[in-house]
């Protein structure tokens, strides 16, 4: 089920009392934008890996239904994760959006996907191929803790992560 996008702005002005006990907290912003949605929202699901994107095709080969799949790649620099292909792939399979905690390639390609991914950046060398990682285990990025379960909203001001899907 896919959320409604929120202006994650007014969302932070309107639930201070939800960013004081912890609920909803704001990424920091270390992310570049990509892809043809810019604003995306949904429930979250995790996967850590490093420099390696067997299990990120695997995850993006189940129905997305609507949701945003964080991935902690460790901060890698040195290689994409992420590609054309699988951004494809997550389009096709109702995927809201994907936030790397890494690098991206095939930039023009993504960004004709209609699937919102937010990255550190862009590298033109691929991953490896080994399958190591680790499913729907809780990961911190850009300075905040984020659970399986939890909801992302995601737009040109920033990432918010909350514990409960916020109605508008």
């Amino acid at each position: 089920m896919a959320a409604l996008p929120l202006a994650t702005a007014e969302v932070c002005d309107a639930n201070l009392h939800l960013i004081t006990n912890g609920e909803l907290r704001a990424l920091q912003p270390v992310f570049q934008m990509y892809g043809g949605r810019r604003v995306f929202a949904g429930p979250v699901v995790t996967l850590k890996l490093f420099e390696d994107n067997v299990l990120l095709r695997e995850f993006l080969e189940e129905k997305g239904q609507g949701r945003v799949l964080v991935l902690d790649g460790g901060g890698s620099l040195r290689c994409a994760v992420l590609g054309g292909n699988l951004a494809q792939l997550a389009q096709n399979n109702g995927w809201a959006g994907i936030v790397v905690n890494g690098c991206i390639r095939d930039v023009d390609e993504i960004n004709g996907c209609d699937v919102g991914v937010r990255a550190l950046g862009s590298h033109p060398m691929k991953s490896n191929k080994k399958g190591v990682g680790e499913r729907h285990v809780p990961v911190t990025i850009a300075g905040t803790r984020i659970s399986a379960g939890e909801w992302l909203y995601a737009d040109a001001d920033g990432i918010l992560v909350s514990t409960t899907e916020l109605i508008v």
